[in-house]
């Protein structure tokens, strides 16, 4: 009986599905962005959101548990420099599951998941915008000293000349 299980298993065997979800974590960290069916991205979405939170304190305990997980340094590396310092103010939800369409082949289900705080289309971080300043006709303090150091110049040319 499988009573009170509630994680999905894919179809697969606990060791192929633990090898397939390592490299899609992976894969995801790495690239910031993978497509696949529906059903594996929410069983992503379960495995590596933990790691991101993991990935935020960098101690090498912290590390060693992610890469029991992930398998790849370079994925672990990625996630602990670059990840981790863009989710660093978040509080979960690190992954957004966008939904494609159906497969041709056999109608599964398609999505994109991907890191939240990587897509430039959504992340809602306000540039600082120029604001343009007003100028007054009246001439200024600094115009007039301008204007006079402009007239001394003129008058040390002419007498130059002379």
């Amino acid at each position: 009986m499988r009573h009170r299980k509630r994680f999905n298993h894919l179809g697969r065997k606990a060791a192929h599905r633990k090898a397939m979800l390592s490299n899609m974590a992976s894969s995801l960290i790495l690239h910031k962005r993978i497509s696949t069916t529906t059903a594996k991205a929410k069983a992503l979405r379960m495995y590596v959101e933990p790691l991101i939170t993991k990935g935020k304190e960098d101690t090498t305990h912290s590390r060693r548990v992610v890469f029991s997980y992930l398998k790849q340094k370079e994925a672990v590396t990625e996630l602990f420099r670059e990840v981790a310092a863009k989710v660093a103010t978040r509080n979960g939800g690190y992954t957004r599951i966008l939904k494609t369409g159906n497969r041709l082949g056999d109608n599964a289900e398609m999505c994109i998941i991907e890191l939240v705080d990587f897509n430039e289309t959504y992340v809602t971080e306000k540039k600082a915008e120029v604001k343009k300043t007003t100028r007054r006709r009246k001439s200024t303090k600094k115009a007039v000293e301008t204007t006079e150091v402009e007239a001394t110049d003129a008058k040390e040319e002419v007498k130059g000349e002379e």
